[in-house]
């Protein structure tokens, strides 16, 4: 499990087709890498893979064709930057939202606009998923734990303070990228549960898409 606060922004290095999938290699870059383990998890730009070779300065992970599949990855080249954070531990701080690092989607940047000294950010977003992204709830972007600040029928938009920009791949993120999804694992509960009892929801404020 991870919280989507991102603790380094590496590198791609490496893309090797094995069989079918993925070896993908990683240069840790600015990631507290000490203590590694083999076996733990690591959250790449939203994706929770598994270590399975590391030095000290990067790690390795077997890709599966159902990750291909559904992230960007398919698409990810060598040098480009991702988004790093180790799993938690029972002693860490919970200062973002439940991630579990499995991605429910791709997105695209649609527009970035400068808003103050921060950045207003529009996603679009599969039809699937707009379901569950509420009005000041939470969502994953490229494993990034952000606050919806509006949601439509096409998207929704959050604001990046500098800071988030300066300090994860965002940096680097242009308009017309794909990004990956995860929405509020607790949305996809709520549904589970209301749609067992048969009953009807939508979120506060929200018109059902």
């Amino acid at each position: 499990m991870f919280t989507g606060l991102i603790q380094g922004v590496g590198r791609v290095t490496g893309l090797e087709p094995r069989d079918g999938d993925l070896r993908l290699h990683v240069a840790a870059g600015s990631l507290p890498f000490e203590a590694v383990e083999l076996g733990e998890s690591i959250a790449v730009s939203g994706c929770c893979l598994t270590v399975v070779a590391f030095d000290a300065e990067h790690f390795s992970a077997d890709v599966s064709t159902e990750t291909l599949a559904c992230t960007t990855l398919q698409g990810w080249r060598v040098g480009q930057a991702v988004n790093l954070e180790r799993a938690m531990l029972p002693t860490t701080r919970f200062g973002g939202h439940i991630v579990s690092g499995h991605v429910d989607g791709v997105g695209r940047v649609a527009s970035i606009v400068p808003d103050a000294r921060a950045q207003r950010w529009r996603f679009e977003a599969p039809v699937g998923l707009l379901r569950y992204i509420a009005v000041k709830g939470s969502i994953a972007v490229d494993g990034v734990s952000l606050t919806v600040n509006a949601v439509d029928a096409e998207g929704f938009d959050v604001a990046l303070i500098p800071h988030t920009v300066a300090h994860t791949r965002f940096g680097e993120t242009r308009e017309g990228d794909a990004v990956n999804l995860e929405v509020d694992v607790i949305a996809r509960y709520v549904e589970r549960m209301a749609s067992a009892s048969g009953s009807e929801w939508s979120f506060a404020g929200e018109r059902p898409l």
